[in-house]
This record gives C-alpha cells, sequence and structure tokens, in this order.
C-alpha cells in the first residue's frame, strides 16, 4: 500500500554515524545519528520517513548506492551480500539542524530481524546512512478532529506527529506496545488530544509477544468499538499491514468516511520477513 507523500525539492544519499544508543523501555530504542552531511535533509517534520543503511554482521564498513532517484535500488541489488547493505524505513523522530543530529526510534523485538539485532547492538562511532523519503501525514484543511493509530512500529511516527501538532489539535490516538512498561507517560501533546494506550500484556499475554498476540489487532478493536467524535475527520494509520488495511475498510464501510480523507500505511506483514 502506497500512500500519497509530499516530498522534498531535493534528496540524496547521507551517510553518517552512530552517536549515541538509548534503551528508553523494554522494547523501544533511540538511536542518535549525525554528521555534516545532515546539512543535505530538509526538515519536514511530521512523519518524514528514510531509508536507513547499515551494515550487515561480518562488514566492516558501509558501503551506500551512490546513485539517487529510483536508480538507487537496483544498484544496492546487483551489490554482492558481502558488501550489501541492509536497508529499512524508519520514521525521523526528532531533528537538530544546528548540531547536524537526528533521531530514531527502534520498537526492539530481540534478535528476530536485522535492524532489530543492529539497534540493540551498536555502539556511538559505528556507520548509518539515510535517504529521505518525504511525509504522508497530510490532513485536508476540512478535518475538525484526526484519528491516528498505530502499533509500536509506527509509535515513534505518531508521537513525532504529536510533537509538532499545533495547540489547537483536536485527536483521538490509539497506540498500542508489547507490555505496560512501554507506554510512555510524559508525551507531548495539545490539550484537545486523547491518548488511548493499548498494551499486550494487559491483554492475557505475559509477555506482550505471544503466538496469538498479531500487533495491531488491539487497535483495531479498540477503534472499532469506539464511541469517536463527531464531524469530518482525517486519519492516519500504519503499522502491521493487517492494522491500516483493516482500519481503512473499518472507516469506509461502517462509518462513511471518504477514502480520501484516511492515509494507511502498510509498515510490515506479520509472519514475512522484509526483503534484501
Amino acid at each position: 500500500m502506497l500512500p500519497k507523500v509530499r516530498l522534498p525539492d531535493s534528496r540524496r544519499m547521507i551517510t553518517l554515524e552512530v552517536l549515541g544508543n538509548e534503551r528508553i523501555s523494554p522494547h523501544f530504542a533511540c538511536l542518535t545519528l549525525g554528521g555534516p552531511e545532515l546539512e543535505h535533509l530538509e526538515n519536514m517534520g511530521n512523519d518524514q520517513g528514510v531509508r536507513l543503511f547499515f551494515p550487515r554482521a561480518g562488514q566492516t564498513e558501509l558501503r551506500m548506492p551512490v546513485r539517487s532517484g529510483n536508480a538507487w535500488m537496483a544498484e544496492l541489488l546487483l551489490m554482492p551480500k558481502s558488501r550489501r547493505p541492509w536497508v529499512r524505513n524508519y520514521t525521523v523522530r526528532r531533528f537538530r539542524p544546528g548540531q547536524h543530529e537526528i533521531d530514531i526510534e527502534f520498537a526492539l523485538h530481540g534478535e528476530h530481524g536485522p535492524a532489530s539485532a543492529w539497534a540493540s547492538h551498536v555502539r556511538p562511532g559505528e556507520p548509518a546512512g539515510i535517504y529521505d523519503l518525504g511525509t504522508a501525514y497530510l490532513p485536508p484543511p476540512h478535518a475538525s478532529w484526526q484519528l491516528l493509530a498505530g502499533e509500536e512500529s509506527a509509535v515513534p511516527a505518531i508521537l513525532s506527529i504529536l510533537d509538532q501538532a499545533p495547540a489547537s489539535l483536536v485527536a483521538e490516538v490509539f497506540l498500542e506496545v508489547p507490555e505496560s512498561a512501554d507506554i510512555r507517560e510524559d508525551v507531548n501533546c495539545p490539550e484537545g488530544v486523547r491518548i488511548h494506550w493499548l498494551a499486550r500484556d494487559s491483554d492475557g499475554d505475559s509477555n506482550g509477544d505471544g503466538d496469538g498476540a498479531v500487533p495491531g489487532a488491539l487497535v483495531l478493536d479498540a477503534v472499532k468499538n469506539a464511541d469517536l467524535p463527531p464531524g469530518p475527520f482525517y486519519t492516519w494509520a500504519a503499522g502491521e499491514a493487517g492494522l491500516p488495511t483493516g482500519l481503512r475498510r473499518h472507516l469506509v464501510n461502517d462509518r462513511g468516511v471518504p477514502k480520501s480523507d484516511i492515509t494507511f500505511i502498510g509498515y510490515w506483514r506479520h509472519g514475512r520477513s522484509s526483503p534484501g
């Protein structure tokens, strides 16, 4: 599912290094990346995404593609795996242009998946790279309020949206995390925003990672059963593919929401690994 996006005026491959790695909660880590090449990253805010490049286990250096546009992916796939980096999509959680730094938050799930394993162990001084993907959060002017929904992979993007929201924003926010200890108590958001935290360990799953606990299912059920505010609204939903597609289907078929007022993004699919 490819959402509409607003792209920067120009973009290029940007090579950085890891400056810090902080464990936020049992299932979240925040990596700070920096370097002078960040002067080439346009700060678009909200859910601004990047392709994140990082070395595979055993690689001693990061070999970034040199082509931009649509040609970089072909270049990447032509690299032998011994030199090819991993690449995954992430959200810029915070951008400090004056310090040439960005923060990227990772939802961790142990050693399952290269990005989680890398984020769990990477240390300052190690290389990384990014390529700007723009922003998909594009609320229409007629929306009187907003519905934001996601499981842990979308939590950083939604928190970034709330960080930069105008004081007038009215929103119902549904955030699902693996366990209660992952709930953030200090979210910066306007007074008109109501956050509903949903933890899988509070739903009968002791560690939040049980085989029957498909991420996003709690959020989907919560929204389906919610007494939502009246008036036209904009929806931004992302995460495991079943959540945004299921939520869009519910909103269109059961609540009469126009498809054009919904941004839905499948970040990943349960039981399937990303290519690369």
